[in-house]
């Protein structure tokens, strides 16, 4: 199963007073083990960045003025999230620029029923706790320490792993490196084999035990299996 775990920062808080995305950052799952593929674009929004925006994620004019507008990088985002579900915190607001972003573009709205909001399960499984995303953090232990302002493709990161513990729990080794490519392969990329132990384990079958299957072998015949095998 392909999940796409996504985050926007914008100019302010309603496409339709104006405002537009200036960053896209969302993260690739495949089987809820994060796949090593990722989408990040910042984005000229054609308009003065707020002064109370800047303050949240710190993308100024003079930073995103030689970036591509969205008309430009609308449907390599769109090809990169295909299909899949779409798992954002607090879905409606991201849907909402998402699809007016879009329709300026005269492209195809992505669905309401592709979203999956992580802060509306936190809310059901936490009900009358914080919900934010930095506050579930604190609650399962996650390591948010980079997150100084907000970014879209380091939120998608720690919202995987947010995701992922509120839907049952990381997986054993389950590793956000984006060096990785997926489950199964070792540092090297090549595919994961197991160790020998440096010393074998003492065997644990008794002197009897092992007289009692040799004279059950012996009663099977010289035909058997078994027999051959010694």
């Amino acid at each position: 199963m392909r999940e796409i775990v996504l985050d926007t920062e914008t100019t302010g808080l309603d496409p339709y007073d104006g405002h537009r995305i200036v960053e896209i950052g969302a993260v690739e799952l495949i089987n809820h083990v994060p796949s090593g593929q990722t989408y990040h674009q910042y984005i000229n929004p054609r308009r003065p960045m707020p002064q109370e925006a800047f303050a949240v994620h710190g993308l100024g004019d003079d930073f995103l003025k030689e970036k591509p507008v969205f008309e430009a990088v609308g449907q390599a985002f769109l090809d990169f999230v295909a299909d899949a579900p779409l798992v954002i915190h607090n879905a409606s607001f991201d849907m909402k620029f998402l699809n007016a972003e879009l329709g300026w573009m005269n492209s195809p709205k992505l669905p309401a029923d592709r979203a999956v909001d992580t802060l509306m399960i936190a809310r059901r499984r936490f009900p009358g706790a914080p919900a934010s995303l930095d506050a579930l953090c604190r609650r399962f232990g996650i390591d948010n320490s980079m997150r100084e302002k907000h970014g879209a493709l380091l939120d998608s990161e720690i919202l995987a792993e947010v995701y992922l513990e509120l839907i049952g729990g990381r997986q054993p080794g389950l590793s956000l490196d984006s060096g990785r490519r997926g489950a199964g392969l070792a540092e090297d990329g090549a595919p994961w084999r197991a160790r020998p132990r440096p010393e074998p384990l003492a065997p644990r079958i008794t002197e009897a035990e092992a007289a009692a299957h040799d004279a059950f072998v012996d009663g099977l015949g010289p035909d058997a299996l078994w027999a051959q095998q010694r």
